[in-house]
């Protein structure tokens, strides 16, 4: 499948295991494509989660880490403690070659999310939850391993958004004050595609 073609067929509804085989098959071409077009939402993701975190070296999860780009932006905010997962051992496997991860491990596709509670006090999820990638189920497995007083820190893509269904998830959070918005900012996603992101990060109350 050509670089194109991968953009085209990513942000539609598919299987967890489809979603897994797309990006085992574009895990060697993915960051030239992504990068090509201005990837913009992990710096992003991390410029805010460094404003908000004082601690860098507080152990953070990159849950759905790919080829680590989302890993590099926080190691450049200055965070040191970096844990990774993602369903695609390919990615995985470029991820350790960049030796930023304190440890990296492959979750099963569409399987719950097994977090205990607290292990992490803050879980970046970037470019991940979405039509095409990880279900909203993912965002209350991941929300509901925090701690009180963690944080969510995660983006919706224009395509994502085009549902309403992701953005009253959040909602159903925050108005029941279940959570509290730390940040929200929709910017620069895929800048080459004049496609933007909303990057949100959720403190758990």
């Amino acid at each position: 499948m050509r670089k194109k073609e991968f953009l085209n067929s990513v942000y539609v509804s598919r299987t967890p295991l489809e979603t897994k085989s797309l990006y085992d098959e574009w895990s060697t071409t993915y960051e030239e494509t992504v990068n090509g077009h201005g990837y913009a939402t992990p710096e992003r993701c991390a410029v805010a989660l460094s404003d908000f975190v004082e601690d860098k070296a507080v152990p953070i999860l990159d849950f759905g880490c790919g080829t680590g780009i989302s890993g590099m932006a926080l190691t450049e905010y200055g965070f040191s403690t970096i844990d990774g997962c993602d369903i695609s051992k390919e990615m995985l496997d470029l991820a350790d070659e960049k030796q930023i991860y304190r440890k990296l491990w492959q979750i099963d596709p569409g399987s719950e999310i097994n977090l205990p509670t607290g292990r992490y006090a803050h879980i970046a999820a970037i470019g991940v939850i979405g039509i095409g990638a990880a279900p909203i189920d993912v965002f209350d497995g991941l929300f509901g391993a925090l701690p009180n007083g963690g944080s969510l820190t995660f983006s919706l893509n224009d395509h994502t958004l085009s549902d309403p269904e992701y953005e009253a998830r959040v909602s159903e959070y925050t108005d029941t004050g279940a959570a509290t918005v730390e940040f929200k900012e929709y910017g620069e996603h895929l800048p080459g595609l004049d496609m933007k992101s909303v990057v949100y990060i959720l403190v758990k109350n």
